[in-house]
């Protein structure tokens, strides 16, 4: 199933950097790259160990409504260098509009330079369902029950 992203550059967008694309043909993401500023995309950003920063694409979309687009990292990112994002899955909900950006951290020990064009994550868009949240009395019992993290791993 395919669903339609529309995509609108930003005005300071480097429009020849590749849009979101999924690199095989049962890919679950689609990369997407960093698109600085004309005025960053010399030095783009030196990410120090345990720093953080908010990775520029280039564009906004719309999202279908029933649909969310996830941000994550990408393996090879992680496994080479400790770089991931620090709230793995992002959530771009349908009603937003604005610039997407990616919120790299380095968790490496070795400082990390992202640079213009380069592959930073990958958009998974997803069906959403909204749930209703009210007030019980009782919940049911289950085998669990109220056991919390941990509870039913190693031992």
């Amino acid at each position: 199933m395919t669903i339609q992203i529309k995509i609108q550059w930003l005005p300071e967008a480097d429009q020849e950097i590749a849009l979101p694309s999924y690199e095989t043909a049962h890919a679950a993401g689609a990369d997407v790259r960093a698109n600085f500023p004309p005025e960053k995309r010399e030095s783009g950003v030196m990410l120090e160990p345990g720093m953080r920063a908010l990775i520029p694409t280039g564009f906004a979309m719309e999202i279908p409504e029933g649909y969310e687009v996830q941000v994550r990292p990408r393996s090879g990112l992680a496994l080479k260098y400790g770089i991931s994002l620090v709230n793995t899955p992002g959530t771009i909900d349908a009603d937003y509009r604005g610039p997407v950006g990616v919120i790299l951290i380095n968790h490496g020990a070795e400082p990390f330079h992202v640079t213009h064009g380069e592959r930073i994550g990958q958009l998974v868009v997803a069906p959403v369902v909204q749930g209703r949240f009210e007030t019980v009395k009782d919940l049911s019992d289950t085998a669990r029950g109220t056991g919390g993290f941990g509870s039913t791993g190693r031992k």
